[in-house]
């Protein structure tokens, strides 16, 4: 590609980053990568009254977590306002835009009387030709575009096609609301051409305003970047996401346990595919990203695959880095010692997660506070025989010198043998006593780094409670 692509990421901060903002996200920044060119976050911020603060942190926070990063600085829309409102009266001056002062009522007329004729419901253009009388210039008007009457616009979509649309059914859509402020149709545009992006890429639901924005293009005689409109991602049912359907910020898949690598690798996939490749690395995300080969249908949104997803690459990951990423989450110090148990078992309880949040459920029995508060539910296990059976096994392990595996496997063994029980008879109530609930944890690798003198206490203090 001879151009020098740069691609935007242009959220409103009225809300937190969704998964399809994520997506979007995601889809510029591999086809600005891909084309070594380069990725401008643009925070929409125009609309102050529902823009929030903690909507920017979100935004910002999310795309970090996610490692989207940005070239350059942030770019605040908000900052701008006087070069949208110069553009549009430079097409005020050219003769491409004019001054509208219908009332709010009748617009509202306009658009019943529209209705009842079963015709779309835009503006009639009644200002388009008309010079106001000093009655009409005490309304305060509204800039509105003069697009084409005739002829077609047309959309070259990079996912879509071809996509052509009758000027007769694009209206003069608002270019400076009365109070002199811009719309997003003009703001957006005037943003693109100043920052030089050459390709935007975005939810199909914006396909139309592109008819519009090109018209602004061609009026201001500026040549219109290139589009791509991708598929919204639907749920389960094929309608619109939920938060039920999981419709959530980007930040809550990372509070529920969620590794970003997991995020980026199923939204990648989710409409897009490289072959029968299943998962990518960052460096193959940019390599193969190919946007003319994103599906035109729409996408459907499925936890199991994402969770099964990140399972994967959980399972992928070193203790180091689990560690790392759990101390984010654990309230207490990670000391030299737990750090070194939690080495001893991870290995194990990483294929038994799914989440970051399971792992750490599962290892909370490492610094859970003696006595355990037990958790679970079926405890009428514990009959006189089985307590019997409890002091005996604690006696057993008093005798044993060494604390390892051979060891471990060696005790349970001979004990087994000399009451002729099963495995599960000592195991299940051993789970319970030792971490508050019956875990999916094999009880050898539980046992290993709890260490010989906490499981003695803590089988001390069930017997003797």
């Amino acid at each position: 590609m001879d151009i020098n692509v740069v691609t935007r990421f242009a959220p409103s901060p009225t809300g937190n980053l969704h998964i399809g903002g994520c997506r979007t996200a995601l889809y510029n920044w591999l086809y600005a990568r891909h084309n070594k060119g380069k990725m401008i976050l643009r925070i929409e911020d125009t609309d102050k009254e529902r823009s929030t603060d903690s909507a920017i942190k979100n935004i910002k926070d999310g795309m970090e977590w996610l490692g989207l990063n940005w070239d350059g600085d942030i770019y605040y829309q908000s900052n701008s306002i006087k070069d949208h409102q110069d553009i549009a009266y430079k097409l005020l001056e050219s003769g491409n835009a004019y001054y509208c002062y219908c009332t709010e009522d009748e617009l509202a007329l306009m658009r019943e009387s529209a209705l009842n004729q079963k015709k779309s419901p835009i503006y009639n253009n009644k200002w388009r030709d008309r010079i106001p009388t000093d009655v009409n210039k005490k309304i305060r008007p509204v800039l509105r575009l003069k697009t084409p009457m005739i002829g077609k616009t047309i959309v070259d979509d990079s996912v879509q096609g071809l996509i052509e649309f009758d000027n007769k059914d694009i209206d003069d859509f608002v270019l400076l609301r009365s109070d002199g402020t811009p719309t997003y149709m003009l703001a957006s545009v005037v943003d693109d051409y100043n920052q030089g992006v050459t390709h935007i890429i975005r939810g199909d639901d914006h396909l139309n305003n592109a008819a519009r924005q090109i018209n602004i293009c061609l009026s201001m005689g500026w040549e219109p970047p290139k589009y791509s409109h991708i598929p919204l991602i639907h749920s389960s049912d094929g309608l619109k996401l939920s938060k039920r359907d999981g419709a959530l910020s980007v930040s809550d898949y990372g509070d529920q346990g969620y590794l970003p690598e997991s995020i980026l690798n199923y939204l990648l996939r989710l409409g897009w595919s490289y072959g029968d490749k299943e998962y990518f690395t960052k460096d193959e995300m940019i390599q193969y990203f190919d946007i003319n080969k994103v599906h035109k249908s729409p996408a459907r949104l499925d936890l199991k695959k994402l969770l099964n997803i990140n399972s994967y690459y959980l399972k992928e990951k070193n203790e180091d880095d689990l560690i790392q990423l759990l101390s984010k989450k654990i309230n207490i110090k990670i000391d030299t010692v737990l750090e070194r148990k939690m080495k001893q078992i991870i290995p194990h309880l990483k294929t038994k997660s799914k989440t970051l949040n399971e792992l750490l459920e599962l290892l909370e029995y490492l610094h859970i506070k003696r006595p355990l508060l037990i958790r679970e539910n079926n405890f009428n296990i514990y009959t006189d025989e089985v307590n019997a059976l409890i002091q005996s096994f604690k006696t057993s392990i008093e005798r044993i010198e060494d604390w390892d595996l051979d060891s471990i496997k060696t005790l349970f063994d001979n004990f087994l043998t000399e009451y002729n029980i099963k495995l599960m008879d000592i195991a299940k109530p051993l789970r319970i006593i030792l971490t508050g609930s019956l875990v999916p944890t094999g009880i050898y690798d539980l046992l290993i780094p709890l260490g010989k003198e906490e499981t003695l206490n803590r089988i001390s203090d069930y017997l003797n409670n």
